[in-house]
Formats: structure tokens, sequence, C-alpha cells
């Protein structure tokens, strides 16, 4: 069977989906289509901290399905900017259960991501799958995966 690691940028999701289509990812529709036959070395959803109680709801969610919820505080500077992206943490876990993967899957259209997927490929031969928004995904990523799969409505809540 097909071992495969499934890491989610889950702001880079949210804020697409939202952006795109004005609608929400569906967790439950992706994992399903990702897992099926398939065994899961490690799936993580990478998230920000806000300490609200409607995140820890949704944070309790994925947890259910089956992710390990990796989070980092929201960080406000004093200009009004924000900060809070996992890159690194995402590269160093790809790095370190796609080498023992079949496949690694990444849910994020942040091009960042393009040398990571052609590192995984030349170097692990590991098949990446890229999980993006069309309109949103940056091209180079696209290039980069083994194979791209756009969000769009069936990957949406209704």
């Amino acid at each position: 069977m097909t071992s495969v690691t499934i890491l989610v940028d889950v702001q880079n999701i949210y804020y697409t989906t939202r952006q795109a289509y004005q609608q929400n990812f569906d967790y439950n529709a992706f994992w399903a289509e990702v897992t099926a036959n398939r065994n899961v070395t490690k799936a993580v959803a990478y998230a920000i901290e806000r300490g609200d109680e409607k995140q820890r709801q949704f944070q309790n969610i994925l947890r259910a399905i089956g992710f390990e919820v990796k989070l980092k505080p929201f960080i406000q500077r004093a200009d009004g900017s924000a900060k809070g992206d996992w890159d690194v943490g995402i590269t160093l876990d790809a790095i370190e259960y796609g080498q023992h993967s079949d496949v690694l899957v990444l849910a994020s259209g942040d091009g960042d991501f393009a040398i990571l997927a052609e590192r995984l490929i030349d170097k692990y031969q590991t098949e990446v799958e890229v999980y993006g928004v069309p309109s949103l995904t940056a091209q180079g990523l696209v290039n980069a995966a083994s194979r791209f799969v756009a969000i769009g409505p069936p990957l949406l809540l209704k």
C-alpha cells in the first residue's frame, strides 16, 4: 500500500478558499480523497493560535479527522501588521516525514514550497501532490509538483 504524509497550511487554505469561492475548505472530503487506498505516515495541520473558542473547536475537528495540529502564536506587531506562518516548520516536517513516504500531500498555494517539492522529488523520489486554489497557487509550485490538484467545489463545504 502507498504511504502518504499529509501537510496542510491551514491559514493559506482558509484565505485562498474564502477569497476565491467565499466558502470553507472541506477537510473531511480532503482526508477521504488523499487517504483512499493509502497508509498515512503522518498528517499535520499547521495553524495560528489566536485563543478564541471557535478556533479551538475547529482544531478539535481536525484532530478528530486524524490530523496532528501544530499551533504557533499569532503575533501582532507594533505597527499593526501581523506575523504568523509555518513555512519553516512545514519544510522541516516535509523533509523528515516525506523521505519516508511514497507521496507527500501539501495543501498550500505558497510558492515558497516549490523548492521543497523539487528537493523531495529529486533527492528522495517522493511524489509531491499539491492541493491549491488554481487562481491563487503560485505557478512555480504547480510546476514543481508531481501532481497539482485544484481545490474546487468537491473540496468545499456546501
